[in-house]
């Protein structure tokens, strides 16, 4: 549940006085009622309503008068602490909402942490379980293979890899068809089972 800021009720009253004397309805001059009348008004004690005649005299709105109430002072200084206190009252606000903010940041960061653990986990337990892998062989000069294509070796039939790439010097052949033949010095990128390796290495290399 979010928490709101709430001001102290002596300074709600003295909130709700200076927008009455902000919007006319208590004019400068004018006299407001005793302490307590006006806590009767608000259904406080007296202290509170003292506190709030204080705020407002600190703020040059009020005068406040021995056993008499006090009397509004200046309509401008009113607008003022009007504006001020709605000011403080919204930083109070979002000062709260980036506590929440930030609380909510870390859960978000620590799941993301636990995602990241999970993942090395799952990685590291299956790395060796991973039913098709890719492997690399250079064709020897003596190799029985060159000149061959890959239809003519029966390569597949033979190895039960599939040969995925051909790198000849700087270039790259993937995806070579039947009739791709070996050459000296070829490398082939084989995928295959985890048992591939073995079997390949036998064929192109006796």
């Amino acid at each position: 549940m979010k928490r709101r800021t709430v001001a102290p009720i002596y300074s709600q009253i003295a909130f709700d006085i200076a927008s009455k004397i902000a919007r006319g309805e208590l004019r400068e001059g004018e006299r407001i009622s005793g302490r307590s009348l006006t806590a009767s008004q608000y259904s406080v004690s007296p202290e509170t309503v003292r506190r709030s005649f204080r705020l407002l005299a600190d703020m040059e709105i009020l005068d406040i008068q021995k056993n008499s109430g006090a009397i509004v002072l200046s309509k401008s200084n009113a607008v003022q602490y009007i504006e001020k206190f709605e000011t403080k009252k919204d930083i109070g606000l979002l000062k709260e909402q980036l506590k929440e903010l930030l609380k909510e940041r870390e859960k978000i960061n620590n799941r993301i942490v636990e995602v990241i653990n999970e993942i090395i986990d799952i990685s590291e337990r299956f790395r060796n379980s991973d039913p098709l892998r890719s492997y690399e062989f250079r064709i020897a000069p003596d190799s029985p293979l060159i000149g061959k294509t890959i239809a003519n070796s029966k390569f597949w039939q033979n190895t039960g890899g599939t040969i995925v790439a051909i790198r000849r010097g700087s270039r790259i052949i993937l995806s070579p068809g039947p009739y791709a033949e070996f050459l000296c010095d070829d490398t082939i990128i084989v995928s295959g089972e985890i048992d591939v390796s073995e079997r390949v290495e036998t064929f192109i290399n006796p």
